[in-house]
């Protein structure tokens, strides 16, 4: 029977995984805490790692899991920033490419729309039955120049979703996808053409070397004054003293965030008993014009069936002697 460690563990993992796990009779052991050099030892015995976002492999990790006898590290998520492949020895590593492209898009324009509407605000204003309106005041993003950085599944879900809001899509990314763009009824132009250009940009891109910090005070003083940024990627893809700098000149018309530089000790946790505290992001959740929420994007059933269903099968054909398409080299 195959053995799995299954870190960071949360009620809704435990789930859905043990629904689709009746079909393979894998013998999963959950664990809560986080997988990293500290806790790897906790897999000795096993031959499968199972981890999210905000475990981490780095070279000492994957020595200790070749160490015990580790044969597979299967990712639930579609980002593997957080493994160091380099090192990975004989381990193999497996990955979801795609569970619900349409769950990330369609927050990432919940987030918008709070902003650019003030939805939050008025919320909170109208539950102690005040119903005035002044304070309130929103734009149409119909007619609206919406950059797009990074034109991948999500990307291209989110451009649907702009156009059918009557915007003007420019994007860019460093594989253009040439085709869609002529169906999509978009335009692929250069970076600072997109930062100069954009009432809103929404980042759909991978975090890597190149996309690191992406948004920095060099890249914000070439974007329009009263620009909206939406994150729903990966938090690294923002450097967060730039962004509140600027935010408090008032370059920074608004921003929505589903993710956060630092975020890994405090999303998808309950820190409200905690003492804990990170000073940016403290800062960031007293602006008045941004709105945090807890890497939630991709958090449908739909979503959570497709990384469960997924996962039990990538776990499956490696164990089968077979080619896994969602393998990582």
């Amino acid at each position: 029977m195959i053995k799995i460690a299954f870190f960071d563990t949360k009620e809704y993992d435990k789930k859905f995984f043990n629904k689709y796990n009746e079909d393979y009779g894998y013998d999963i052991t959950y664990f809560e805490s986080l997988l990293n050099s500290e806790t790897a030892q906790l897999t000795k015995g096993f031959d499968v790692v199972c981890i999210f976002v905000h475990d981490k492999i780095d070279e000492a990790t994957f020595k200790i899991l070749n160490e015990n006898g580790v044969k597979l590290v299967a990712l639930r998520c579609a980002g593997f920033n957080n493994v160091d492949l380099a090192h990975k020895g004989n381990i193999r590593v497996v990955r979801v490419p795609q569970y619900s492209p349409y769950a990330v898009a369609e927050h990432a324009v919940a987030l918008l729309l709070n902003i650019t509407r003030k939805l939050y605000k008025s919320y909170q204003r109208t539950r102690k039955y005040n119903f005035t309106i002044d304070g309130l005041l929103g734009f149409d993003i119909h007619g609206k120049t919406i950059g797009v950085i990074g034109t991948g599944r999500i990307g291209k879900v989110f451009i649907q979703i702009m156009k059918g809001f009557g915007t003007n899509v420019i994007a860019y990314d460093l594989y253009p996808d040439k085709k869609a763009e002529e169906e999509l009824g978009f335009k692929y132009v250069s970076l600072d053409e997109l930062y100069a250009k954009s009432d809103i940009i929404s980042l759909h891109c991978p975090l890597t070397p190149e996309t690191e910090n992406i948004i920095n005070d060099k890249s914000i003083k070439k974007m329009k004054d009263g620009v909206i940024l939406i994150n729903c990627s990966r938090g690294k893809l923002i450097d967060t003293k730039s962004l509140i700098k600027e935010m408090e000149n008032g370059k920074i018309g608004g921003v929505g965030l589903d993710v956060y530089e630092d975020e890994d000790e405090f999303f998808l946790r309950d820190m409200s008993n905690s003492y804990k505290r990170d000073n940016n992001l403290s800062i960031l959740l007293s602006m008045p014009n941004l709105i945090i929420t807890s890497h939630q994007a991709f958090f449908t059933s739909e979503a959570l069936n497709k990384i469960a269903s997924d996962t039990c099968k990538n776990i499956k054909d490696i164990f089968d002697n077979k080619d896994c398409m969602n393998e990582l080299k």
